[in-house]
């Protein structure tokens, strides 16, 4: 054979290789060549480089994942410079470094955004990841209040790009193998989850006025929030606690991740009524300005009901783990967590055990682990076309609506009814709510 027949047969066993695989998944030639990264490297961006980023690092430290970390972003400069540190001692080569995100998402070469900046930039972020034909995996509360919420599933549909969210409690095997026994009858019909988080956050600093700290961006860490001066703990982490302008308190920051689980249970969607009971109960003389305990009760139609109980202050464990969720059924009950589940029946046997352990981290700042690893790493196949994904932005932005909800209960110092078909909140004052102002300029759109 000649090298121009032997060129003409390898092209022609290569198309109809192609031509196979199509087939078997499902798409068009047209919507498998609009897949970024199918067969090519892909090109990521890190923005926020706090506690969470080292939940990231592992996927990009194996070589045939195929990914080009070709950025770390954030507006402080010596997580940028603690970041390069860090992947140096993995990487045969170096990331960017960059202060402003809008740099980042201009660079054609990167294909995929890693969202892990504090919650008031989450959905801001995205979109205009989303509006530079990135891909996102955003981490947890995926929006900062309801209006948000639709925005940030409105926007994956419009610019057709995938978009997950860092609940990585969906990527865990042990979690996806129980949920399905649960589908499949494993206690008779679910009616009811108990979501809990218990912890022991210690006394916040009173906010004070003090100089911005040296390397701090403090113009772009604001952002999308109404412009204020400074004041100390602001950045680093205590934002979480310091009122509404950046943080969704500890429903938003913890609460997001079992609240999900005990939906994704019960097969739930939007609430019909949510009732909450939440106030600030530890060092109340301290700088903390949210509740840090709240028990809310989230009814569905069908009669389902899940209770959250959360106390950010308080370590005792009242239902054996620090954080996790209870399924009670018609014929038995579960207990889940990051790390393992227990099945039992109806008498309160254990019939049933996980034989694996995660080592997924549950209660340290941060985080990480092989969940989250194979969370990223689900939404680094599902750009490829290979995987589905496990946390959709569409699925996800539901369970995100019941954050906001006990969050508006919380600050209207009431309960109320919602719409389960549009989500709206049936309350005047808790409509007030559905948005937030934003600093001029700022507002995100689509």
């Amino acid at each position: 054979m000649d090298d121009i027949r032997r060129r003409e047969f390898i092209k022609k066993a290569a198309l109809g290789s192609t031509g196979l695989m199509l087939s078997a998944s499902g798409l068009s030639a047209k919507s498998y060549r609009r897949i970024l990264g199918s067969n090519d490297r892909i090109g990521v961006a890190i923005a926020g480089l706090g506690r969470r980023v080292q939940a990231f690092y592992p996927a990009f430290y194996d070589k045939k994942n195929n990914l080009d970390l070709i950025y770390l972003c954030d507006v402080m400069e010596h997580q940028c410079s603690r970041a390069a540190g860090k992947v140096a001692e993995n990487l045969d080569y170096k990331p960017k470094l960059a202060v402003d995100i809008r740099k980042v998402l201009a660079n054609k070469k990167v294909d995929a955004l890693i969202n892990a900046t504090p919650d008031h930039w989450h959905t801001p972020g995205t979109v205009m990841a989303l509006k530079e034909g990135k891909h996102v995996y955003v981490e947890k509360p995926c929006s900062h209040n309801m209006e948000e919420n639709e925005l940030i599933v409105a926007a994956q549909k419009k610019y057709d790009k995938v978009v997950q969210m860092g609940n990585q409690q969906r990527s865990s095997p042990i979690s996806i193998e129980i949920i399905k026994d649960i589908q499949n009858g494993a206690i008779g019909n679910p009616y009811k989850a108990i979501a809990f988080f218990n912890n022991k956050r210690g006394a916040v600093p009173h906010q004070m006025a003090a100089p911005v700290p040296e390397g701090l961006n403090w113009e772009l860490f604001q952002g999308p929030a109404v412009r204020r001066d400074y004041t100390s703990e602001t950045w680093n982490y205590n934002w979480h606690w310091y009122g509404w302008n950046y943080g969704t308190a500890e429903l938003g920051n913890n609460g997001t991740h079992e609240l999900d689980i005990a939906r994704w249970a019960l097969g739930v969607d939007l609430p019909e009524e949510v009732q909450v009971d939440a106030a600030k109960t530890a060092f109340v003389d301290d700088g903390w300005e949210m509740y840090d305990t709240m028990e809310a009760t989230y009814r569905f139609p069908g009669d389902k009901v899940i209770k959250w109980d959360g106390k950010s202050r308080n370590g005792y464990k009242p239902y054996g783990a620090g954080r996790g969720t209870i399924i009670y059924g018609s014929e038995g009950s579960v207990f889940v967590d990051r790390g393992k589940y227990i099945l039992h029946d109806r008498s309160g046997k254990v019939i049933k055990e996980s034989a694996s352990k995660s080592n997924e981290e549950g209660m340290a700042l941060g985080g990480g682990g092989d969940t989250s690893t194979a969370h990223v790493m689900n939404f680094f196949n599902a750009i490829r076309g290979k995987e589905k994904l496990q946390a959709p932005i569409d699925d996800a932005s539901i369970s995100m609506a019941m954050v906001h909800y006990g969050n508006v209960a919380y600050r209207i110092k009431k309960g109320f009814k919602v719409d389960p078909e549009t989500g709206k909140m049936l309350d005047n004052d808790a409509m007030k709510l559905w948005g937030r102002e934003y600093a001029e300029g700022w507002k995100p759109a689509i």
